[in-house]
């Protein structure tokens, strides 16, 4: 992903409580079933800062996260970015009420390049996983609750 290039948004409603969606992707014990199963810990507060591997296409991604700003049940907002790699990013989660229902959207905005020959810092495949967590994995396991 580059800095030149649109975020990426994904949206998608919920037929949950607010709480609920809050906890999913706010607690580690959430998280980790339809997030990243290895996080390691987890807290919703500027400042706290983990990180944990991701193996794709037999490379591996240190991923860093440090949460830079939080409003409980509206919004959070963390860095990503990858241990060794060049590149910065932060993914916003936004949720609001919408008569019955919670609508999440999630941006994800590049602030600083991406390298261009590792597929999974491509444009499409961020978009294709974020379109996976939240329309699928996300809303499955909230369904399921």
């Amino acid at each position: 992903m580059k800095t030149n290039e649109r975020p990426v948004i994904v949206e998608q409603s919920f037929d949950a409580p607010i709480k609920m969606v809050w906890r999913a992707i706010t607690e580690v014990v959430h998280m980790r079933k339809w997030f990243f199963d290895n996080i390691p810990e987890f807290e919703p507060e500027a400042g706290f800062k983990t990180e944990f591997n991701v193996k794709s296409g037999g490379n591996n991604f240190l991923h860093q996260w440090e949460i830079t700003e939080v409003i409980p049940y509206k919004f959070l907002i963390y860095n990503w970015k990858y241990k060794g790699c060049p590149g910065d990013s932060y993914v916003l989660f936004e949720l609001n009420e919408h008569e019955s229902k919670v609508v999440l959207k999630l941006t994800h905005k590049v602030v600083e390049d991406f390298p261009d020959d590792v597929e999974e810092f491509k444009r499409e495949s961020c978009k294709s996983g974020w379109e996976y967590f939240i329309n699928n994995s996300l809303k499955e396991y909230l369904t399921v609750k």
